[in-house]
């Protein structure tokens, strides 16, 4: 019994993994920032509904060492080191730490929309946090600049994703029977 659960949770990890990978390059430039509009970001708040804290973070590092290694994973089906120190490495990185605070929060709300929102609102603030500094450094920059090139033009569209995950979390979760 606990090597089919344990094969069960690491075929989800390879699950999550795989449409992250799907994800990731799907990306859309856009002319004010150097930072393209990312489908992993709605990936990244599907796999923090879906897997448990400990699993949410291995599949996100996973993706993460995937595009490290020169897969073709991140925006615009690129992949490589070089990637990662780019302008968009902060928030590459940040993406780990987004998991890990999604998914600890979903795990802890029991259920409760506004807690699981404010989670993933957590998770987030702190991928764009590093994903600032790291931008603002890289293009020599103020904070607040790198913010308003960063940040901005996405808030939005990142708050429809974690909706849309969690509108789609709990169908697969019902579906298959994963519970956090």
């Amino acid at each position: 019994m606990v090597n089919q659960i344990e094969n069960k949770r690491i075929a989800y990890i390879g699950l999550m993994t795989a449409v992250l990978c799907i994800l990731g390059p799907l990306a859309m430039p856009i002319f004010i920032s150097p930072v393209p509009v990312s489908f992993v970001m709605f990936g990244a708040y599907l796999v923090s509904y879906i897997l448990d804290k400990r699993d949410a973070v291995i599949c996100m590092i996973m993706y993460v060492f995937a595009g490290i290694i020169g897969l073709p994973v991140f925006s615009g089906f690129q992949g490589g080191i070089g990637k990662l120190l780019g302008p968009t490495g902060g928030y590459i990185i940040g993406y780990v730490l987004l998991v890990a605070i999604g998914s600890y929060g979903i795990e802890k709300a029991n259920g409760k929309t506004g807690l699981e929102i404010l989670s993933m609102i957590s998770g987030t603030a702190v991928c764009y946090l590093l994903g600032t500094i790291w931008l603002a450094n890289y293009l020599k920059m103020t904070f607040f600049a790198a913010l308003m090139i960063g940040v901005v033009p996405y808030a939005v569209a990142d708050f429809v994703k974690m909706i849309l995950a969690i509108i789609l979390g709990r169908k697969i979760r019902k579906r298959t029977g994963i519970m956090n």
